[in-house]
């Protein structure tokens, strides 16, 4: 399977999905700092840096063939809906969901993953939802905290998975999104596939010190990033889920 990462940040999503066997082919990030954490781990990755320039054209200018996507995920800016801001919600010129629900309506991937804060539920949930529903999509929300994988600290965010019927599956849409709610929930509570590693604290290193380079900027990436671990499951059961579809025709054809 193939994605697409919008809002890459440092790149917690794009690593999940490659630790569930899921390849990136495309980031996208517009800050400086996080952009040479993507190039260092992700080399040989395109990064396109403004989303709203994202079409199939430019996708094509990098080497990128959209109609391969499979995935199109990302954590899109969480300022117009945290509690720690003015909460804008889509008053705010931040609010970037409809540029990546531009992208998903002109590539149409079998799945789309989004992620945000914890609040975002409380706020443009049902808009985000009815506007993935409109184009056929089907979905499910959960909202997860990183303490659900053993990390020492909540970060509670809300994760959105929708899947589309497409031609180039075998399952049907409700069929899968069944599937994925089964293997989430299954993943959710703990199997062997989602143990929870030991973690090390945050050096102790103050937050103002001087001679640490780039100090402030790696907290900026590390708030705003995403555990991998935590969002891990939702990318093992799509996989999962994909391989079953993929095996179905062979399994009818026996019987």
């Amino acid at each position: 399977m193939k994605a697409l990462e919008l809002f890459a940040g440092i790149g917690g999503i794009a690593l999940a999905e490659q630790m569930a066997g899921i390849e990136v082919v495309g980031l996208s990030e517009i800050e400086d700092y996080p952009v040479k954490v993507l190039q260092k781990n992700f080399p040989n990755v395109p990064i396109l840096r403004d989303v709203k320039k994202i079409n199939k054209e430019s996708l094509r200018e990098v080497g990128i063939d959209a109609n391969t996507i499979n995935i199109v995920s990302g954590g899109f800016p969480c300022q117009p809906y945290s509690t720690a801001g003015h909460r804008r919600g889509k008053e705010d010129d931040r609010d970037l969901w409809p540029e990546m629900f531009r992208i998903i309506k002109e590539i149409r991937p079998d799945w789309v993953v989004g992620e945000n804060v914890a609040n975002f539920a409380n706020m443009e949930l049902d808009r985000t939802l009815s506007n993935l529903e409109s184009e056929g999509y089907e979905t499910r929300t959960f909202v997860i905290p990183a303490t659900a994988v053993g990390a020492p600290h909540q970060r509670v965010r809300t994760f959105i998975v929708a899947n589309a019927n497409s031609d180039r599956r075998v399952a049907s849409r409700k069929t899968k999104c069944k599937k994925f709610e089964k293997k989430q929930r299954k993943w959710q509570f703990g199997s062997a596939s989602c143990t929870p590693a030991r973690w090390s604290p945050e050096p102790r290193v103050g937050r103002v010190a001087n001679g640490v380079p780039n100090r402030m900027d790696r907290l900026k990436c590390l708030g705003n990033a995403v555990v991998p671990e935590q969002i891990l499951p939702i990318f093992q059961a799509i996989v999962a889920i994909e391989g079953e579809s993929k095996n179905q025709p062979e399994r009818d054809a026996k019987k």
